[in-house]
């Protein structure tokens, strides 16, 4: 019993080896699921992630342009924000979003909590201010406990609060697709019109740019590198943060994780279909003109990262009272 128990701990230890060693020599790697530090952050940065209090309106929450049952995006164009404002950009995802070396398509936070900041200011998204969210949550005791909980204290400041949203969101990961099952060593997890596809995807040049765990999301990248992209869209990329005309329409590369979920594609939403959105780059970004077959080939491949998607009970938020300010109207 005992020989058959150390063949089978050496067979796995061998299987575990071999599984990183294949992750290793890949462009891609395995997701690995979040580790929460602090449990009662983490809630509190899931109410108000959730809560529409947080806006002028006090209709508009996170979720309403980061959907968690929609891939974390609004699955829209262009994100609609307050008094039904048409936004300038398409939602990025916020799954797997903690992997990015910088927040917006244009990288002008820094990280999570940084951003978490932006919106709520935003007057054509949440706009609302710092001080007026700040005093909507410390007018419930039920937050102050909350906050008393994940800080220590009950006091409630913007720091805090973006602490909290961000704790939440570094927990929206997604492993398990089936491609990562295959870099872990389950050979039986990919068709072979995804694994065609995958080998294209490398050798086409497109695992230059999106690569990682996040399939991207490491880099800034122009957006027609061998020809222009055509769109009514007014924004610059990078260069809105530093002013360098090189940064004109300069992106961050987006994540290709769960991809077939977050339709439309690429920063104006103009593309509409996977294939389309693959078509498109091709030829911008790499001189190449893929055929039906090559294309379906590369879909059959980005659908394969699609993971488990978050999993949790919607938080009760805590109710409103007399002392609670009233929302603005429109």
């Amino acid at each position: 019993m005992k020989m058959r128990t150390l063949v089978a701990s050496l067979l796995s230890i061998g299987a575990l080896v071999t599984s990183m060693a294949v992750s290793a020599n890949e462009p891609i790697q395995p997701i690995k699921a979040a580790k929460v530090a602090n449990a009662d952050m983490v809630e509190l940065g899931k109410m108000l992630f959730f809560d529409p209090r947080l806006s002028k309106s006090g209709f508009i929450s996170c979720n309403s342009c980061h959907n968690l049952s929609m891939g974390g995006t609004d699955n829209i164009p262009t994100s609609i924000g307050h008094a039904w404002q048409q936004g300038p950009i398409n939602a990025p995802t916020v799954l797997n979003a903690s992997m990015n070396l910088a927040q917006f398509w244009d990288g002008r936070a820094k990280d999570l909590k940084e951003q978490a900041g932006g919106p709520i200011a935003n007057p054509g998204e949440m706009a609302s201010t710092h001080k007026a969210a700040v005093e909507v949550l410390q007018s419930m005791p039920q937050y102050r406990a909350h906050f008393q909980k994940a800080f220590g204290t009950d006091q409630v400041d913007i720091d805090r609060v973006t602490t909290a949203i961000a704790a939440f969101e570094e927990t929206l990961v997604t492993p398990g697709s089936r491609f990562d099952k295959w870099l872990e060593g389950d050979k039986k997890a990919l068709s072979p019109q995804e694994i065609e596809g995958y080998e294209l995807f490398k050798s086409s040049g497109c695992s230059g740019c999106h690569n990682g765990p996040a399939v991207g999301g490491a880099l800034y990248q122009k957006f027609g590198v061998y020809h222009p992209y055509k769109t009514t869209s007014k924004i610059e990329g990078r260069k809105a943060v530093t002013g360098k005309d090189t940064d004109l329409n300069v992106f961050k590369v987006p994540t290709l994780r769960n991809i077939e979920l977050t339709y439309p594609y690429f920063h104006d939403g103009a593309v509409a279909t996977l294939e389309d959105a693959v078509k498109t780059m091709g030829k911008l970004q790499l001189d190449r003109d893929f055929n039906k077959k090559e294309i379906d080939s590369i879909v059959a491949f980005l659908k394969s990262l699609t993971g488990e998607q978050p999993d949790f009970k919607l938080p009760i938020l805590p109710p409103s009272n007399n002392n609670t300010p009233r929302p603005a109207p429109f």
